[in-house]
């Protein structure tokens, strides 16, 4: 066994805070009921839902009503993609998606089946060499009958922020809905639904250190969805089933300790984000190169791609060191592919089957980066050795 374990995978998931821990446990045996019941348990519960519904939209400035609850980030983009889509059609307001190259798959799948099996027009736009969608290529798609536009706030791969502001504007300026996927931006930043030209707005509180299993879509108050999981009459008819109380408790706490922390988390990410970056390109120089924005990035993501190797293979050889990280490429082990996000980026195949994804949390220490900083390049050129005896 490894004599250190360093997590730097926070981008996927991050231990649960106990203070959320806390606030959740009297929903699993005191506070018990179906907040649709309406009985004295049942009602206890659904003030508790309203509470929570109400703490996160003061988080977001935004109204109770406008937050949804479903059972995950990836739920929330398809309530968000098929609910607006639907409803557009069914409305005569159209039946064009737009989104980028380098969504989350939850948003391109989700995309590409409304298309293919519901017969909807899509454009997906490309990005520059960071990640970024340009503007005008927004507004060079953009038809009559564009219904909706999909663009990430923060890509999950490369850490790469969108010009949110930018985007939002056109699409205001031609009264189509705006979506983002925020689920790796949500905690990093203020967010105030009151000024952002933002529509929808899927978050996941397990990536900031709250339960899984749980998910928030945010729905600016006159933006209609047709619902794509049909039963009972819950979440204003937007999203049926049972709520998930204990879940959702956690997820109000952790949004709400998310924000009260923010200034002292990036103060803290900046620096170990920083390290990685400068140690692991200069021990690597011309076989290795920083993916997503040099600047406009997420405060705690350091993403690379390196020459002729398996991000697989580096992953088990980091597991074996200790270190949990991601790949950016989507792959089984045995048969790697390109990922996709770094195809987009321009990038040869000597690139895109090498890419790495480090994530800071809360818990890491300089002294666990510097670990890092020092293995990541021995495996590395290791890992180039076997391949050139073996190719």
């Amino acid at each position: 066994m490894p004599s250190q374990s360093i997590y730097l995978d926070h981008g996927a998931s991050t231990p649960v805070h106990p203070q959320v821990v806390e606030a959740m446990l009297p929903y699993w045996t005191e506070i018990y009921g179906n907040p649709s019941s309406f009985h004295k348990f049942g009602r206890s519960a659904s003030i508790a839902l309203d509470n929570a519904r109400a703490s996160i939209a003061s988080q977001l400035n935004a109204q109770p009503d406008e937050i949804v609850f479903t059972s995950c980030g990836s739920e929330s983009d398809n309530l968000a993609l098929r609910g607006v889509m639907w409803s557009s059609r069914d409305n005569g307001r159209g039946n064009h998606l737009i989104i980028s190259s380098i969504e989350h798959s939850a948003i391109t799948r989700t995309a590409i089946q409304l298309r293919e099996k519901f017969g909807f027009d899509l454009t997906i736009l490309p990005v520059d060499e960071y990640g970024r969608v340009r503007p005008q290529d927004l507004e060079a798609a953009i038809r009559p009958t564009t219904s909706l536009i999909s663009i990430m706030a923060a890509n999950n791969e490369i850490g790469t922020l969108q010009p949110i502001q930018a985007i939002g504007r056109i699409a205001r300026q031609h009264n189509i809905p705006f979506h983002t996927d925020a689920v790796q931006a949500i905690a990093t930043q203020n967010w105030d639904m009151q000024t952002l030209p933002i529509d929808l707005m899927s978050i996941a509180p397990h990536k900031f250190y709250g339960p899984k299993g749980v998910g928030v879509l945010y729905v600016r108050n006159g933006i209609i969805l047709e619902p794509a999981l049909t039963g009972g009459g819950q979440e204003n008819g937007r999203r049926a089933g049972t709520e998930n109380l204990p879940y959702i408790i956690g997820a109000a706490e952790a949004l709400r300790l998310a924000k009260e922390i923010l200034p002292k988390s990036i103060a803290h990410y900046l620096p170990l984000r920083d390290r990685l970056i400068s140690g692991i390109t200069s021990a690597l120089d011309s076989d290795c190169i920083l993916t997503g924005h040099p600047e406009d990035r997420l405060p705690h993501n350091a993403s690379f791609a390196f020459r002729n190797i398996s991000g697989n293979d580096l992953l088990i050889h980091l597991d074996l060191a200790g270190v949990a990280a991601s790949s950016g490429s989507a792959c089984k082990s045995g048969d790697p592919k390109p990922s996709a996000t770094l195809l987009a980026l321009g990038l040869g195949p000597e690139w895109t089957v090498g890419g790495l994804r480090l994530t800071v949390g809360h818990q890491n220490s300089l002294d666990e980066i510097n670990a890092v900083v020092s293995i990541i390049p021995e495996i590395v050129k290791k890992l180039q050795d076997l391949n050139r005896i073996f190719r």
